[in-house]
Parts: C-alpha cells; sequence; structure tokens
C-alpha cells in the first residue's frame, strides 16, 4: 500500500491547532528555500525551532543539533532533508512526542512515515508547509 496524505480538512487542523514547529536542516542561508519557507511560517505566528548542529541561531532562535536536545513541546517536525535520511529523523519525533512527522516538497519515504504513523504521529509527506498553511489558513491562524 502506497502513503495518502492526510485530507485538506485534516491538514488545515493539523496547522491551526499547532504552535511550535522543529525545522529539521533549516538553513542558515537566507536563499536557501528551507530558509525561506521557515521565515514565512514564523511570520505567521509559528514558533520555528531551527535543527541545523552547524549553527548557533537561525531566524532568531537558537538552533539545535537535534530534536531530542529541544527543551520544550513541539508540534510539527518539518524536514528538509533527503529523503533517505528521514527514516532516523521520524524514530526521533516519535521519541519526543511530536503531533506530525511533516516531510516537505519532493520528500518521499514510506519507511519514515510507517515509523511515525506506528508512533501516533500524523504524517505529511512531499508537501510543502507554506504553500498548504497559505491554501488552507490565508487569513493566518485563529487562536484558540
Amino acid at each position: 500500500m502506497t502513503f495518502q496524505n492526510p485530507e485538506r480538512e485534516q491538514i488545515k487542523e493539523i496547522l491551526s491547532g499547532s504552535d511550535t514547529i522543529a525545522v529539521v536542516g533549516l538553513s542558515d542561508n537566507p536563499e536557501r528555500v528551507s530558509y525561506m519557507v521557515s521565515e514565512a511560517m514564523q511570520a505567521k505566528g509559528y514558533t520555528i525551532i531551527p535543527v541545523n548542529p552547524n549553527a548557533d541561531t537561525i531566524l532568531g532562535q537558537k538552533s539545535y543539533a537535534k530534536l531530542s536536545d529541544i527543551p520544550v513541546p513541539v508540534d510539527i517536525v518539518n524536514v528538509f532533508r533527503r529523503s533517505e535520511h528521514t527514516p532516523p529523523v521520524a524514530e526521533e519525533a516519535v521519541a519526543i512526542g511530536a503531533k506530525t512527522l511533516w516531510l516537505q516538497l519532493g520528500i518521499l519515504n514510506e519507511e519514515a512515515g510507517k515509523i511515525a504513523a506506528s508512533g501516533g504521529l500524523n504524517v505529511i509527506m512531499d508537501r510543502c508547509i507554506k504553500v498548504e498553511d497559505s491554501i488552507l489558513l490565508p487569513g493566518g491562524k485563529s487562536k484558540t
């Protein structure tokens, strides 16, 4: 059986119910897609937590070497890593109790999806979080 993303209404609920996004593979280079997407999500009101062992701060936020170093709860683990590197990220996302594993546009890994789903996480793959947020929550997040 091949992976299928949740329906759009569920993705909307995931986004509107999330505040903190840990971004694995977030570059400190403003020219990189990961930076631009994360900057846009930060501007929409999400707390962005960079996960990049090679940077101290990105987008004004302390960067962590790995997910398990983050001292606060994480709603979404957004991944900007090549597909073959995502299963260990899925394992870490489960271990920290994240709610959702989100693999960015062009990133798809069935094994990572199974690991996250079996750990109770929502799984979204091969979708851009910024695009989905712009389509589903065009007026911004509503705080409940």
